[in-house]
């Protein structure tokens, strides 16, 4: 059977594909809901550990200025932790709903980035956590002290520290995506490992902007993400190169086999 005839045989009519879809959003909700739950009792202990760079900058207090705020802090703390929590279940389901409608050629570009992502998101979140948040926090608690006569002391709210923490961990995690993003590009023919190449010295404007947007006003901040997102776009770039050889290979393989055929 080719792949068309692999394709056509999988075809369902439009009602069919809203009920795999209601399905398949159903088993996410499920595996977030279930995620969510774990990730409720264990949300104390997860804060802690988030709240650990900034007991290692000096600063031991946090405080709540709202009566609700502690506690919608556990909210989110559990809902962030949920979906790190049910990713693998909301990814398979998804490959499970497109991965009928792909030829096999498509379902093998597109699962090792299906894997990749979490994978290169978890080493943004992680250097983001080790390095950058540790860094960024010795220079803003860095203005304690005595400022004419008057003592100026830091005293972080906790919801405010939170939102502080999950921009670097996305901004971070989301960037180290890069690679992948611009891979897929490539491969839908949106793009081209040439025009990527020219368009380097924007890349490095652009990676620069990105991280003056989402750090903090500190320049060590600032180059903790901008150098990452430079180097990862390079990978990108070195990526693509080996795809574009392993595609020539295939397609030369095939021409041999088609000459073959027709000797």
């Amino acid at each position: 059977m080719s792949e068309h005839d692999e394709i056509d045989a999988s075809r369902a009519p439009l009602l069919d594909h809203l009920v795999e879809l209601r399905r398949r959003l159903l088993y996410c909700i499920v595996a977030i809901a279930i995620g969510f739950g774990v990730s409720m009792y264990f949300s104390e202990a997860i804060f802690g550990f988030l709240a650990k760079p900034l007991l290692a900058a000096g600063q031991g207090k946090l405080v709540y200025t709202e009566i609700f705020e502690a506690f919608f802090v556990q909210v989110k703390v559990a809902f962030f932790a949920a979906m790190m929590i049910a990713f693998p279940v909301i990814a398979n389901q998804l490959w499970q709903f497109v991965a009928p409608g792909l030829y096999k050629k498509e379902k093998r570009a597109l699962l090792p980035f299906l894997l990749a992502t979490p994978i290169l998101f978890l080493m943004g979140a992680a250097m983001a956590y080790y390095v950058a948040i540790p860094m960024a926090l010795h220079f803003l608690l860095g203005f304690d002290g005595m400022v004419g006569g008057v003592r100026r002391e830091a005293l972080p709210a906790i919801g405010n520290y939170l939102s502080f923490i999950m921009q670097f961990l996305f901004a971070f995690g989301l960037a180290f995506l890069l690679p992948v993003l611009l891979m897929l590009l490539e491969r839908a023919g949106i793009v081209t490992r040439k025009q990527l190449i020219g368009a380097r010295r924007y890349a490095i404007v652009a990676a620069t902007a990105i991280a003056a947007v989402l750090t903090p006003p500190d320049l060590m901040s600032q180059i903790l993400l901008a150098v990452p997102l430079i180097i990862l776009y390079e990978l990108a770039i070195i990526g693509i190169w080996f795809t574009e050889r392993g595609r020539a290979k295939r397609g030369e393989t095939q021409d041999a086999e088609a000459e073959d055929a027709t000797a």
